[in-house]
């Protein structure tokens, strides 16, 4: 279900240059403002969670300070990135995660 977000983009990016970045999440498209992180991208264009737990409760980004590890997703197919600590980018692919996720060199069930 697409809600609108409850956050605004930073008021000193609008008047600026006007310049935007064009990632996709879950291959929807998507601008977002440069020096923006992931996760301030991602909130600032949906009010959607970020991942979900292995019983389907949404999880979003909360401390934006690289703690809590709500921030989760797929960045560029690398798995479990803190969309917090990353500076977004043009082009970028991310993706919710659904779920469980297997550690590096486990095997899958």
């Amino acid at each position: 279900m697409k809600i609108d977000s409850r956050f605004l983009p930073r008021p000193e990016a609008e008047s600026e240059t006007g310049a935007r970045i064009t990632m996709t999440l879950d291959g929807a498209p998507f601008t977002a403002q440069p020096g923006d992180t992931v996760a301030a991208a991602v909130l600032a264009h949906s009010g959607d969670g970020f991942r979900s737990t292995a019983h389907g409760t949404p999880r979003a980004a909360y401390c934006m300070m690289g703690v809590c590890f709500e921030c989760l997703l797929e960045i560029d197919g690398r798995a479990n990135t803190q969309g917090c600590m990353t500076l977004a980018r043009d082009g970028m692919v991310l993706r919710r995660q659904i779920g469980l996720r297997t550690l590096k060199g486990e095997a899958d069930a």
